[in-house]
């Protein structure tokens, strides 16, 4: 009986193996192609930045909601995302006009 197929055979499916998808997070194109502009602060959860790379020339900002855990791309240039990037807290709206209590004497 002959092995030699039997080791060909067992040594294409290791080789194969070893170059499956493997790293998923390795992405050797840009990973955005449309980018949020609009303001949407109070859904994000998370924010990474993916600087340029022989794969991508542009800077890329990845948000997971909280909602869903949807991710998605940030405009760079938008003012809102450059904030967030800075650290800045978002603006607390008022909660209302401030009452004042008048009596009648």
């Amino acid at each position: 009986m002959c092995h030699i197929p039997t080791l060909t055979l067992l040594l294409v499916l290791a080789v194969a193996d070893g170059l499956g998808p493997g790293d998923t997070t390795q992405v050797f194109r840009c990973r955005c192609i449309k980018k949020e502009k609009r303001p949407i602060r109070r859904y994000i959860q998370t924010v990474v930045v993916h600087p340029a790379n022989s794969h991508c020339s542009e800077v890329e900002i990845i948000a997971t909601l909280k909602k869903n855990g949807r991710r998605i791309c940030l405009d760079p240039k938008a003012p809102w995302v450059t904030s967030i990037l800075q650290g800045d807290k978002p603006k607390q709206k008022p909660l209302g006009k401030k009452r004042t209590r008048f009596s009648t004497v």
